[in-house]
């Protein structure tokens, strides 16, 4: 399921947008500040973010121009301004797209589907998987699902490897421990997100030559876990 990042400090209008993108089977989340958006942004997984010109704190230019610089998801930039410098602001750092308040609810879910649609026919264009991954010593094997580290293979349950995979193919991001489990378990699966903590241990203790002091797989306190490439 597709997720959406609504950075909106209008709460009326930040829930239309995410009922109505909720009817045509997307995830949306909401976060009323510069600030939240931010963390958000960079600590979780989207698909595309809607983005009000006008916030608290950091506003929509300033914000969009720090997502930019980690990220190169769509951004659909959502404001009453309508003049045209705040317009070339906006896509000179880095929106994709600008959506005038009062807007038609359905336009915006097209304009999503679009952008989404857009953004997804490039990257399976432009980035084919390579089929070994490379990081210092450590080798993984994606067509054999094998792990090596500085020549040696490692052993490496099922769960374990998709981890590290997932991890090591989002190199320098945070993920939250709850983000890794509906990643790798699924929502409908057995556990909770303490087996997440149980799996990157166990791979430290596999690719790590001191897994107290990791240089692989970074622990952000209160956050989650981050590869590091």
């Amino acid at each position: 399921m597709q997720k959406i990042l609504i950075i909106e400090d209008e709460q009326s209008i930040a829930e239309l947008q995410r009922d109505y993108l909720e009817v045509y089977g997307f995830t949306a989340e909401i976060a009323s500040t510069g600030e939240k958006g931010l963390e958000k942004a960079l600590t979780n997984a989207y698909d595309l973010i809607l983005l009000d010109l006008m916030l608290p704190g950091i506003d929509g230019f300033e914000l969009c121009k720090k997502i930019r610089a980690e990220l190169d998801i769509p951004i659909l930039m959502v404001t009453a301004r309508k003049e045209d410098i705040d317009k070339i602001r906006g896509f000179d750092r880095g929106a994709d797209d600008y959506i005038e308040k009062p807007f038609n609810p359905n336009e915006l879910v097209a304009r999503v589907k679009a952008h989404i649609s857009r953004y997804q026919r490039l990257i399976n264009r432009d980035s084919e998987p390579p089929q070994e991954i490379q990081i210092k010593g450590l080798v993984i094997d994606r067509h054999s699902r094998r792990v090596f580290l500085n020549g040696e293979e490692k052993i490496f349950t099922a769960k374990e490897y998709d981890l590290l995979l997932f991890l090591t193919t989002n190199p320098n991001r945070v993920f939250s421990k709850d983000h890794l489990f509906e990643r790798i378990w699924g929502y409908d699966s057995i556990g909770d997100v303490t087996t997440v903590t149980v799996h990157i241990r166990k791979i430290r203790e596999k690719i790590e030559e001191t897994p107290s002091t990791p240089t692989f797989i970074e622990t952000i306190w209160g956050v989650g876990y981050r590869f590091k490439k």
